[in-house]
């Protein structure tokens, strides 16, 4: 069953990573760089605080919990522990992988840029209301395409990045608990 999986995942990644432009490379790149994102979280971080005032606290202190425990587990503990090659890095692939710029790290599974995306995306699709449907679905495009870029530039298999939106939904699924209890709970004080 894992070698039929492990070698779904390694046909999936040739698919994706096989079809290259230049266009595209640089459209993939843009979506994979950490520093270009920065305006687009200040600007998520600013709106919060602007309309919910004080709710923001825990909002914005769970989905940092969220986004970090993401970035921690798939790093720091799942990547050591599972040490599986990327794909760039896999012998077996290196005739067929295309990087665009650069391979990473030794080890891939899990994609900590799929985990604390998805972190963040899924978190705000939890606890904001449904007036903020069109923000919400292009928060879950966003995630999906830094994902798909992850393996079209050749650094993350599909299941790299499959396991790391799954783990931070689950994350953010508990962070969002978490804030829908202390503001039930609290009511008063995140008015």
């Amino acid at each position: 069953m894992m070698e039929t999986l492990e070698k779904l995942d390694k046909q999936l990644f040739i698919d994706i990573n096989s079809i290259h432009s230049p266009f595209w490379d640089s459209i993939m790149l843009f979506m994979s760089a950490k520093l270009v994102w920065i305006p687009f979280y200040m600007a998520i971080v600013g709106y919060i605080i602007y309309r919910y005032r004080r709710r923001s606290i825990p909002m914005l202190l769970l989905a940092v919990a969220a986004i970090g425990l993401a970035d921690f587990i798939a790093s720091g503990l799942f990547k050591p522990y599972f040490a599986r090659l990327r794909p760039c890095h896999d012998p077996d692939l290196a005739a067929l992988v295309n990087i665009v710029k650069g391979c990473g790290g030794q080890f891939g599974f899990m994609s900590s840029h799929a985990a604390t995306t998805f972190a963040l995306a899924v978190f705000f699709n939890l606890v904001l209301p449904a007036r903020y449907r069109i923000f919400k679905l292009l928060l879950l495009v966003w995630a999906l395409l830094i994902c798909y870029s992850r393996v079209y530039l050749g650094v993350h298999y599909p299941f790299d990045v499959l396991g790391g939106a799954v783990l931070g939904s689950l994350l953010a699924y508990g962070s969002a608990l978490g804030y829908t209890y202390l503001v039930n709970k609290f009511p008063n004080m995140y008015r």
